[in-house]
């Protein structure tokens, strides 16, 4: 994976405007699009991430952060899912939705009644995304960039992650983050499809969901995704 290039995020949401705006079709191009597992969210997605990745970074002559934010994730679907079919966790609840990438659990949370929705995440193109796409769905998410994994959990009544264990170092400093909230006394949620650095003995499991699978060399039509919390 690349190293993210530090993007304002102004710049890359003007970006992500004109993406959307071009005329044209390919798959290279954003296109707004009704989530598979979560019919209830449209999201502004790629056709082929990798493709439409290679033509950013083209365009803008330099290195460019992995466009996760551009295709939605099981985990991501799971946790969105689920809320929006348990309101009672979400309703008149402050949120954070960590490592947000499209803002798809941040926009379901703000569906299920939350009362603030905070969506964060270190590259401004998902920030970008997040604030376009909660625009579309008419919802109010703050979309924030500032990396939080060795700061204080705040003060979020529900914290939301979805695929955050693809990556061993985000996982060891991720668990902790998570673990510190819980200990404030913040309900942690964690949607995952059983990635290699999920740190299973140290979660219970929630729910179990078949969510459709969209996400870029995986040939499975579904996959089995778990909603979990720390012990």
């Amino acid at each position: 994976m690349l190293a993210p290039v530090k993007t304002p995020a102004a710049a890359a949401l003007t970006d992500l405007k004109r993406e959307i705006e071009a005329p044209g079709a390919g798959l290279d191009r954003l296109r707004l699009v009704s989530t598979p597992f979560v019919p209830e969210v449209r999201l502004h997605l790629a056709e082929d991430p990798i493709v439409w990745w290679a033509r950013l970074e083209a365009a803008a002559g330099h290195p460019l952060p992995a466009p996760y934010w551009a295709s939605v994730w099981p985990g991501g679907q799971a946790l969105a899912r689920h809320l929006l079919d348990h309101p009672e966790l979400v309703a008149g609840r402050r949120v954070l939705d960590l490592a947000a990438g499209s803002g798809l659990v941040a926009i379901a949370a703000a569906l299920a009644g939350a009362s603030q929705v905070v969506a964060n995440d270190i590259d401004p193109y998902a920030v970008a995304s997040v604030t376009l796409n909660a625009q579309v769905n008419r919802v109010t998410v703050t979309a924030t960039g500032e990396d939080l994994l060795d700061s204080d959990p705040g003060d979020a009544d529900l914290l939301v992650a979805g695929d955050v264990f693809y990556d061993e170092g985000l996982a060891a400093r991720m668990l902790p983050f998570l673990r510190r909230a819980a200990d404030r006394g913040s309900q942690v949620l964690v949607g995952d499809p059983g990635r290699g650095h999920l740190p299973r003995s140290r979660l219970d499991m929630v729910a179990s969901y078949l969510v459709p699978t969209t996400e870029p060399a995986v040939d499975t039509p579904v996959r089995r995704v778990e909603v979990l919390r720390p012990r």
